[in-house]
C-alpha cells in the first residue's frame, strides 16, 4: 500500500501527457523471500530521482534491501524545436500533409543522447510501430518508405 503505483504527475507543458509514473512491475516469491520490481520513468530528471528516493525510503522503512538499475534518463520534448520545425515543413512538402506530432511517456534514446550532449536540439520519429516491446510488435510496412523519404529530405535541408 505504501509503494507508489501509477501516474505520479502530468506534464504542465503538454496537455494529457504523463510526466512521471511508477508501477509495481513484477512480484516474485520463493523460499528466500519476496522480490519486487518497480519500473519508474519521467521526462524530468529531478522527478525521476524523487520517485526513486520515495521507493527506497519505503523499502528502508519496511526493512527491505534495494538494488537499483539505471534505466532511461528523462527527456523533455521541445515543441518549439527548430529541428521539429524543419521536419514538419519537409513532411508537409514531401507527403502533402501535416505530420501528427505527439509526445509519449516512454524511455527513449533521446534521454541517453541528451545526457551526453546537453542542450542538443533533437526529436524522435520513425515509421508507424504497433505494440512496441511486446511479442505482437510490428511495423506498418508502407510507413517505412514514407519515413525514409522524410528523413532523407530533412537531412538534405539541415545540411544546407
Amino acid at each position: 500500500v505504501a509503494l507508489p503505483h501509477g501516474v505520479v504527475a502530468m506534464s504542465n507543458d503538454i496537455p494529457g501527457l504523463v510526466e512521471t509514473s511508477t508501477n509495481l512491475a513484477v512480484v516474485k516469491s520463493d523460499a528466500s523471500g519476496v522480490s519486487l520490481l518497480m519500473s519508474s520513468r519521467s521526462s524530468v530528471a529531478s522527478a525521476l530521482g524523487w520517485i526513486r528516493r520515495k521507493i527506497r525510503a519505503t523499502a528502508f522503512l519496511a526493512g527491505a534491501k534495494v538494488a537499483e538499475h539505471e534505466g532511461y534518463p528523462g527527456w523533455k520534448p521541445n515543441l518549439d524545436s527548430q529541428v521539429l520545425g524543419v521536419v514538419k515543413r519537409v513532411h508537409a512538402r514531401v507527403l502533402g500533409a501535416e505530420p501528427h506530432v505527439a509526445a509519449v511517456h516512454a524511455g527513449l534514446e533521446c534521454g541517453i543522447i541528451g545526457e551526453m550532449a546537453p542542450g542538443m536540439d533533437m526529436i524522435s520519429f520513425g515509421p508507424q510501430i504497433e505494440f512496441p516491446h511486446s511479442p505482437a510488435e510490428r511495423v506498418k510496412v508502407d510507413s517505412v518508405g514514407r519515413f525514409w523519404e522524410v528523413l532523407t529530405e530533412t537531412l538534405k535541408e539541415l545540411a544546407g
